[in-house]
C-alpha cells in the first residue's frame, strides 16, 4: 500500500515523520522522502452520504505519546478519550492535516499471515 496525505507544507509533515517520529525512509531526491510505513490495516466503516479516508497510527501509549508529541510542539485537537474500540486522540500535523492516534482494544489484524 502507498498512502498519500496531501499538505500545504510538505516538508514541515516530512520532517515530522522523520524527526519527530522517527519513520525510516528513503530519499528518491530534493528531499522527496517516503516512509516506510509501520504494520498496516484497513477497515470500511459504513457512511450515509459521504466517504472520506482517515489515517490513524496505532501505538501501545496513546497518552504517552501524545504527551511526547506535544512537548515536541505538534498540536494536539482531540486529548486522549476513551471510546468503545480504544483511547483516540487527534493532531494537526505542521502542514495543517489532521492524523488520528490510537491505542486498540480491539483484536488487530497486522500480525496476521
Amino acid at each position: 500500500m502507498h498512502a498519500l496525505i496531501y499538505s500545504t507544507n510538505a516538508d514541515a509533515d516530512r520532517a515530522f515523520f522523520r524527526d519527530v517520529l522517527g519513520f525510516p525512509h528513503v530519499d528518491t531526491g530534493e528531499g522527496w522522502l517516503i516512509f516506510k510505513a509501520p504494520p498496516a490495516e484497513i477497515a470500511f466503516h459504513p457512511a450515509e452520504a459521504h466517504t472520506r479516508c482517515e489515517l490513524y497510527l496505532t501505538v501501545d501509549d496513546v497518552e504517552s505519546t501524545v504527551a511526547q508529541w506535544g512537548e515536541r510542539g505538534l498540536e494536539v485537537i482531540v486529548a486522549p478519550a476513551k471510546r468503545d474500540w480504544g483511547t483516540e486522540a487527534v493532531v494537526r500535523l505542521p502542514g495543517g492535516a489532521t492524523l488520528g492516534v490510537y491505542q486498540p482494544t480491539h483484536a488487530t489484524a497486522y500480525d496476521t499471515v
